[in-house]
């Protein structure tokens, strides 16, 4: 998704370049400028992509604020704080969720099931989200939701309650769904690594011949 937003700059860069005789001046800063920016957005998360624990940290600090200000602080913008953890609840389901679903036949034909057992073949879990875009999608969020609360056109007058409700039995209903499809695959949604095997230690002991 990141990427692909980024390939899809490139080409109409590559476009307005091609056709810079034709386009206005305008419209060519504005492809270089986008392009720009998803380059360089490329390569900031090239950088923070070995750092997991530090970038989930963040994360939970930059979330932790967000509700400290709109619940405690502000007391309002509930409606901005719905829709961020909708969002967020869409994409923790993608990322739990199978790149290819199982219950495809062609799924199970081409050999590439997941593994159900423990001495199988090691494969790892291959998402439909991987972790870095789901840790960049919902961090992004959290930011969008974060300026949000800066305009009071935002501020919605809602029962809050009904929303909190509203998102549990939500997030019932759609984690008892995908549990059920777990179980019904056998698969879990996380890799543990590959099993690795130990030789004998050395007992420091010559043998000759």
């Amino acid at each position: 998704m990141i990427k692909t937003s980024c390939l899809m700059a490139s080409i109409f860069e590559d476009m307005s370049t091609e056709n810079s005789l034709s386009a206005s001046p305008e419209g060519n800063f504005l492809f270089r400028a986008y392009g720009n920016y998803c380059r360089r957005q490329q390569i900031y998360l090239d950088r923070v992509t070995p750092h997991v624990l530090p970038r989930w940290i963040v994360w939970v600090l930059l979330f932790s604020l967000f509700l400290i200000r709109t619940l405690v602080f502000l007391h309002g913008w509930y409606i901005v704080t719905y829709a961020v953890a909708i969002f967020m609840l869409n994409q923790f389901i993608a990322f739990l969720t199978p790149k290819i679903d199982p219950a495809l036949q062609d799924y199970e034909e081409d050999g590439l099931s997941l593994p159900t057992k423990a001495n199988e073949e090691f494969r790892p879990f291959m998402r439909q989200l991987p972790e870095l875009k789901f840790w960049f999608s919902t961090f992004r969020a959290i930011l969008v939701g974060h300026f949000c609360t800066f305009f009071d056109f935002f501020n919605i007058p809602v029962f809050w309650p009904i929303l909190v409700m509203y998102f549990i039995i939500l997030f019932a209903v759609t984690m008892k769904k995908q549990i059920r499809h777990m179980i019904k695959y056998k698969y879990l949604p996380f890799t543990h690594g590959k099993m690795q095997y130990k030789g004998k230690a050395d007992s420091g002991k010559v043998v000759t011949s």
